[in-house]
């Protein structure tokens, strides 16, 4: 089985990256600082590029491709810092009218778990909650999946109250009820498991991005005389960073073809792993500038926080991989 990826998946995630550098700028990130609200032009241009209806079939407006091609798309976003609930109008743009085409917004939130979180709440036209659908133990595969249900619900009919955020580009609310008279017929192991998978392509591109910066300010910054890259415990520090993206690289790509429970949540470990400890390496090489507000290494250290918290927290991830082990 070959997993290099083709000449059309290259072109895709080239062709993201030059559309985000293009319209999503360090000078567009730090106005989203101020301002983290979904960019509504910005939303209805990925749409029209197809960033929202990559996966639906060709006959019902979409672009037809498989999940490979949405990790990567997400990847590529993780790595701009791009706001905004993206696994969520991934997952759901055959579900919520006008989603697809970037015209709207949808929130997509685990109700399994305490307390229920929403990102983006003010930027959200309606809200999914997913409850049930969580891994259990099995003989067979260490993993088993339940049932749950979807319901969906307009924003303005969903109770919650503000909630503090460590990341500024994602504003939260603790949803404390909402109304659940509109079921929606999902998978739901499956939409967690495409919500884990997708949210790790997004760690990913952070940890890749992480390793660039570092990597770059180390040939920059000099000291006594010579690049600081040129000193072996920086060199430590940026290799050790590598190691960790290209680990969870490998991990998610595989996980996209094989969509194995295990698998899914083994990337999602991994890159959580690489996203928060090579932002944390990313500010070490920085030095004092790296603690600074003006230095974007915060931002992602905040949100590589937060999706690590998203769709399998990392005590969760092991117990389901030492069950997968031991069956």
């Amino acid at each position: 089985m070959d997993f290099q990826l083709t000449d059309e998946q290259r072109a895709l995630k080239d062709g993201t990256r030059e559309l985000l550098a293009g319209r999503f700028g360090r000078d567009r990130l730090r106005a989203a600082v101020e301002d983290p609200g979904p960019d509504r032009a910005l939303w209805r241009e990925l749409g029209a590029a197809g960033f929202f209806a990559l996966r639906l079939p060709e006959k019902d407006g979409g672009v037809g491709l498989g999940l490979p091609e949405a990790v990567l798309v997400l990847e590529e976003a993780g790595r701009a810092l791009l706001p905004g609930p993206l696994v969520a109008c991934q997952l759901l743009a055959g579900v919520v009218d006008g989603v697809a085409t970037g015209e709207k917004t949808v929130g997509l939130c685990e109700g399994a778990r305490e307390p229920v979180l929403w990102e983006h709440p003010a930027g959200c036209d309606e809200l999914i909650l997913v409850e049930g659908g969580e891994v259990e133990g099995d003989e067979e595969e260490g993993a088993q999946e339940r049932t749950g249900g979807v319901y969906r619900s307009a924003s303005d009919r969903v109770s919650c109250a503000p909630f503090a955020s460590v990341d500024p580009l994602t504003p939260l609310a603790r949803v404390l009820d909402l109304p659940r008279t509109e079921p929606v017929a999902l998978d739901v192991p499956r939409l967690r498991r495409e919500a884990a998978l997708l949210t790790a392509a997004q760690q990913l591109g952070s940890a890749v991005r992480t390793v660039e910066m570092a990597a770059g300010h180390a040939r920059e910054r000099e000291q006594f005389g010579a690049p600081i890259g040129s000193f072996q415990a920086v060199k430590q520090l940026c290799a050790q960073m590598l190691v960790r993206a290209e680990m969870a690289r490998s991990a998610v790509y595989a996980a996209s073809v094989t969509e194995s429970v295990l698998d899914i949540t083994g990337a999602k470990l991994l890159a959580d792993e690489a996203a928060v400890r090579n932002a944390r390496d990313c500010l070490q090489v920085h030095g004092g500038m790296g603690f600074t507000w003006e230095a974007d290494v915060h931002l992602h250290l905040k949100r590589a926080w937060l999706r690590a918290e998203c769709w399998g927290a990392a005590g969760e991830a092991e117990e389901l991989l030492a069950a997968g082990l031991i069956a």
